[in-house]
């Protein structure tokens, strides 16, 4: 694209001798490198009225009420993130919490949540949180599979009957019509891992037809149970038999026992794009995962009905040895107890191995009695730099974070994946970056207005010095603010000046809408 394209006139006349002069716009920003999310970059400016941006071009001569001098910095869409845990966050009484300032001080302005499964059927009420209880950024909400199965079946290890069947793709399709994004599962996950194939695509089924992406945290990305290869295959044959798009959540190749199997996964994906599906994935760029001790250790037979048979089963002196065997195995593919640093809890920073060694106990006995108090959240240490690389120089794969508490990809994803593996390691390029954490996701996903800087699009925008952009997070201080972000603009409010939290709550609740007809 030509750089003359980029840029807007307000009227035709204006170029003329004579003309009017050109309406004043609220907000210029001016003689940044501006990246618009589809076109290269070049050195220009951006306005902005109300909550729409008015032109994008080198030099614009347009009065404004205020001018930010945007020179040596990047100047981008505001970053989108497919995959949060940002529920509670987004409705907590607390105004200061509803900011989310983690996202705010990366650039990201926009949120996905109810991912891996979790996403509450009631989405009018989710969507409708933020009218009373305003939000620092936009996001959208999935359905997911795991309150759906609960409330339908329960914790039980078991197929739905018909009519339990019937139940759940109601509540799916009241979902959608409601305004969820599409349909979310977190296989891996118990009771949604007793869920066969053909529940998961009947489910699937009332989504697609309502418009609706499948997201899935897949059945296994590691070698718990059928296997990485064969779960992203399944998460490939839910989207081809369910006619949607599928989305894998967090792609990687976790433990020991999987390692290395990034280029046969990135086969199997480009197989299915090739054959005419849609196929995508997110990633976050840190090598551990977020997960729990029980999520991470404990065999799936063993959490059949929920924590309080699990009890059950730990105090079961006939099921000792077969909870040791497997918890040892699923130690081992984690990569051993020195790999799992518990982030939550009395033993908070301390890994599992630095717990036995304290308790005078083993790994196993270890693990087994902080479960019994709780289900602490820990960073499983489990993927390689080269797998990580591979995925990432994928151009389907979307920056996203993952964010969990106790994790410090809840501050710093879309900062570390620049400073990282932009500047650093220059596994991509910076115009790669910013695509693939504005665009492709926009595109993706179907958001229309976001996700790009071009007339008439939502006022969404970073600016950041890509001298200073880096994480500051870690994972003995998940919570520490990322650097570098000089202003950011939330639907044309500005949310972020002079690198300090303006205080500006002007996110909104984006309802996805179904297709015409679709819906009563």
């Amino acid at each position: 694209m030509k750089l003359s394209r980029l840029t807007f006139l307000v009227s035709a006349s204006l170029s003329s001798l004579g003309a009017a002069p050109a309406p004043q716009v609220d907000l210029l920003i001016r003689g940044g490198t501006v990246f618009t999310g589809s076109a290269a970059p070049f050195r220009g400016d951006v306005a902005i009225s109300e909550d729409r941006i008015r032109a994008v071009g080198r030099r614009l001569s347009l009065p404004a009420r205020r001018t930010i001098d945007a020179r040596g910095m990047i100047v981008a869409p505001g970053f989108i993130d497919p995959h949060t845990h940002a529920g509670e966050q987004l409705a907590s009484d607390d105004r200061q919490v509803r900011l989310i300032p983690g996202f705010l001080m990366q650039g990201v302005t926009t949120a996905f949540i109810g991912n891996d499964g979790r996403g509450s059927p009631d989405v009018a009420a989710v969507l409708g949180s933020a009218g009373g209880k305003p939000v620092g950024v936009n996001f959208a909400t999935y359905v997911g599979l795991d309150p759906v199965r609960k409330q339908v079946i329960g914790e039980g290890d078991r197929a739905p009957t018909a009519a339990e069947l019937a139940r759940m793709k109601s509540l799916i399709a009241s979902a959608m019509c409601q305004g969820a994004l599409g349909f979310s599962t977190g296989l891996f996950y118990a009771p949604q891992s007793f869920a066969k194939t053909d529940e998961v695509v009947a489910l699937a089924r009332e989504a697609a037809l309502r418009g609706g992406v499948y997201d899935s945290h897949i059945r296994d990305e590691s070698s718990y149970n059928v296997g990485l290869a064969a779960a992203v295959d399944e998460a490939i044959a839910v989207g081809r038999e369910a006619r949607m798009p599928v989305n894998i959540s967090h792609i990687k190749a976790l433990g020991v026992d999987v390692q290395g199997q990034a280029p046969a996964i990135i086969a199997k994906v480009e197989a299915a794009q090739h054959a005419g599906q849609k196929v995508t994935a997110d990633q976050y760029p840190w090598s551990a995962s977020g997960t729990s001790l029980v999520s991470s250790l404990i065999p799936l037979w063993a959490q059949d009905g929920g924590r309080p048979a699990l009890l059950k089963r730990l105090d079961d002196p006939a099921l000792r040895e077969r909870l040791r065997s497997g918890v040892a195995d699923n130690m081992r593919r984690r990569g051993g107890a020195a790999s799992l640093l518990i982030t939550q809890g009395a033993e908070k920073g301390k890994t599992l191995a630095d717990v036995a060694k304290v308790r005078g106990l083993d790994p196993i006995a270890a693990a087994t009695a902080l479960i019994r108090v709780q289900d602490s959240a820990v960073a499983s240490f489990n993927q390689t730099e080269a797998d990580i690389a591979a995925f990432m120089r994928r151009p389907w794969v979307m920056t996203g974070s993952d964010a969990s508490a106790g994790h410090p990809r809840a501050y710093g994803s879309f900062a570390r994946k620049y400073r990282e593996y932009v500047v650093a390691r220059k596994v991509i390029a910076l115009r790669d970056f910013v695509e693939r954490s504005t665009s492709l996701t926009a595109d993706t996903f179907g958001l229309a207005g976001r996700g790009r800087l071009r007339p008439g699009a939502y006022a969404d925008i970073v600016v950041f010095d890509p001298k200073r952009f880096a994480e500051r997070s870690t994972y003995e201080q998940p919570t520490l603010l990322a650097t570098g972000v000089r202003t950011v603009l939330v639907n044309g409010v500005v949310a972020v000046d002079g690198g300090a939290l303006t205080g500006a709550a002007a996110g909104r609740a984006l309802a996805h809408a179904p297709p015409r007809g679709t819906c009563p």
